[in-house]
Formats: C-alpha cells, sequence, structure tokens
C-alpha cells in the first residue's frame, strides 16, 4: 500500500539578519518536503532584472530598512498563497512587522494555510556582527556593509522582535539556540518542530 502524502507542513523562520534562516530555512524545507520562500532572494531577484518594484525597493535595501509593506505584501502572497503556491512552505523573511503578519493571517485564514510554526533562531549580539562581517567579505552583498549591518539588526530589534509575543500567543512560536554547528543546530529545530507536532 503506498505511502500517503505528507500532511501540509507551513513554516516561518525568523531571527536577525546572520542568524543563518536562509540556511536552515532550505534545509527545513528539503526535510520537511516544502517549497522554500525567502523574500530577500526574491527582492533580490527583482532588482537584478531591473522590475519596478526592484527599483522601488532597493534604496530600503541599500539602507538597511525594512521594505515597506505595500511593496513586499502582494510579492510574497502571490508566492505562498496564489494559485501556483505550494501546500507546504518554510516562509523566510516576511512577515517582518506584526501589522504584515496580522495581514497575511487574514490572507491565509481566508485560504485556509495559516502557519503551523514559527521558528525564531536565537543568537547573541557579538556573534550576529561577526557572521555579517564575515559574509559581506566574502559575498559582496551591498547591505552587509558595517553601517548597513548594525542598522539591520537594530530595525530587526525594533520591529521583528515584537512578532515574538504575537507568535507566542498563537501558540506557535518555537526559540531555538542558533549558535554552533549549522547541523546541530538543524537538529536542535527538527526536535523542537517534532514536539510542537507531536
Amino acid at each position: 500500500m503506498p505511502d500517503s502524502p505528507p500532511a501540509p507542513f507551513r513554516l516561518l523562520m525568523l531571527g536577525a539578519p546572520g542568524s543563518g534562516k536562509g540556511t536552515q530555512g532550505t534545509r527545513l524545507a528539503e526535510r520537511y518536503g516544502a517549497r522554500h520562500v525567502s523574500t530577500g532572494d526574491l527582492l533580490r531577484g527583482q532588482v537584478a532584472a531591473g522590475s519596478d518594484l526592484g527599483r522601488q525597493a532597493q534604496p530600503y535595501m541599500d539602507r538597511g530598512d525594512l521594505v515597506p509593506d505595500e511593496l513586499i505584501l502582494g510579492m510574497v502572497l502571490e508566492r505562498v498563497l496564489g494559485g501556483t503556491a505550494p501546500e507546504s512552505y518554510v516562509l523566510d523573511g516576511f512577515p517582518r512587522t506584526v501589522a504584515q503578519a496580522k495581514a497575511a493571517y487574514e490572507h491565509a485564514k481566508d485560504a485556509d494555510r495559516t502557519l503551523d510554526a514559527v521558528v525564531c533562531l536565537d543568537i547573541p549580539h557579538d556573534e550576529l556582527l561577526a557572521r555579517l562581517e564575515d559574509r559581506g567579505r566574502s559575498s559582496g552583498r551591498s547591505d552587509d556593509n558595517a553601517a548597513t549591518v548594525l542598522h539591520r539588526i537594530e530595525e530587526y530589534e525594533q520591529k521583528t522582535l515584537p512578532l515574538l509575543d504575537y507568535y507566542a500567543g498563537r501558540g506557535i512560536l518555537v526559540r531555538v539556540d542558533a549558535v554552533g554547528e549549522v547541523d546541530a543546530v538543524t537538529e536542535r529545530i527538527v526536535q523542537a518542530l517534532d514536539g510542537l507536532k507531536g
């Protein structure tokens, strides 16, 4: 008798810039048979393509500011709720504010695609700075220079950290220590998610 397909699993990755959201998001998407949707990658793709959205978003990205809700909401919702959206996804980089989270929840509720879990990767400030400066040197990303890095961390702490209370209130928040080897962090996340699903 064939195995039944896995139940849809919808996951959001939260964490400061450099906490490992992209790396862990890709691994978790593979593990759970989901599509990894990175807002940063989507936006950088729009910038590279010279699209209208890319031209509008680029100044915010270069400064390390959050891209405004009205620019990002439609792009992301189409990827996770639109006609070609996958049943399972790992979302990385959106929502970044409580206002975005509430708007996304209303859309997802209507489409019966609300989140199953939110993983927050916890990492100390000093470790973040070291990681981001290393990444800037190796990748050449314009948003990974020292001044922009500090600004992006400040933006995260002011605007994104309040999401933790919001998702904790919905009973779907899982906090994971993100310091250490990539494999060890992945294992911590999987154990935490298995506990939540169980």
